[in-house]
């Protein structure tokens, strides 16, 4: 057995083990590696900070899709910055009431590597005759993008480094409001509230959000293989709230079969630990 190991602190690493590397290649904008094991099955890298692996892919998935469509059930039209692996695509092309999907991302190799080793995100999914896909850069995308054209846009992004940089700012923040209708939802990686480095970007994407968006909350989920597994999302929308306005019967109408999410779970992923509170109300 050989052993993938990532830096999550100075003082700290995350190591599991695997059998094969099957890819590895640079594109334009990273290196990609794909790896094989038994208990983490195949799983990819970029930078060698672990993305997506076949055992929780589930998680992230369910979480970064479904509490928006529960918080409204009328979503059509959905943009997807990021999201190369295809699976939070996946999730929105679930719901059969959705008209239109528009995935934007900046590496295709990304996407079409794990078409080859990693169809259960990426499989099917460009395919849909609601799905278009964009291989660009989604800053560029959203500032030509109309106003108030989608319902719901998901920030499936890296941390706010290299590629992902342009994802996690306020500029970035603005053109999503004004590219949302008057219901829009914004749903963006939040990072993690537990290492210094990551609580900070997370302090910072909020703030920034907040003075955007009139309801700007943030949700917890359980990653086990990102750092600390203490992962979040952002939720902001211009008028529904996740909590007083979630529908949970119309959701239910939807009748998906989900591994991580349900309708009881949303409403707890919105109760943050005091920590986590206190470092995003903090103004400094």
């Amino acid at each position: 057995m050989k052993w993938y190991t990532e830096q999550w602190s100075d003082q700290c690493k995350f190591s599991i083990g695997y059998n094969e590397e099957i890819h590895s290649e640079q594109s334009p904008f990273q290196k990609i590696d794909f790896y094989k094991g038994e208990d983490f099955g195949t799983f990819f890298t970029l930078d060698g900070l672990m993305m997506v692996n076949e055992k929780d892919e589930f998680v992230y998935h369910d979480m970064i899709t479904h509490p928006a469509f529960a918080t409204n059930p009328d979503i059509k039209k959905v943009l997807i910055i990021g999201g190369g692996d295809g699976g939070t695509a996946r999730e929105v092309l679930r719901y059969k009431s959705v008209e239109k999907v528009v995935m934007v991302e900046i590496d295709e190799l990304v996407f079409r590597l794990c078409q080859k080793y990693l169809p259960i995100t990426a499989a099917g999914v460009e395919e849909d005759p609601r799905m278009e896909m964009i291989f660009d850069d989604g800053l560029a995308y959203v500032q030509n993008a109309a106003d108030k054209s989608f319902d719901l846009i998901l920030v499936d992004s890296t941390d706010p480094i290299s590629v992902g940089e342009g994802l996690f700012t306020t500029a970035f923040y603005k053109e999503c409001y004004r590219v949302l209708n008057d219901k829009g939802i914004l749903i963006n990686q939040h990072e993690s509230p537990y290492f210094t480095e990551y609580a900070e970007n997370m302090r910072k994407a909020h703030k920034k959000i907040k003075g955007i968006f009139p309801i700007a909350s943030v949700y917890q989920f359980h990653m086990p293989t990102y750092p600390s597994g203490h992962w979040l999302f952002g939720f902001a929308s211009k008028a529904l709230h996740p909590i007083k306005d979630i529908q949970v019967d119309a959701w239910d109408k939807f009748d998906l079969k989900t591994k991580y999410y349900n309708t009881d779970l949303h409403v707890g992923a919105f109760a943050l630990p005091t920590f986590v509170k206190e470092a995003l109300d903090r103004d400094e």
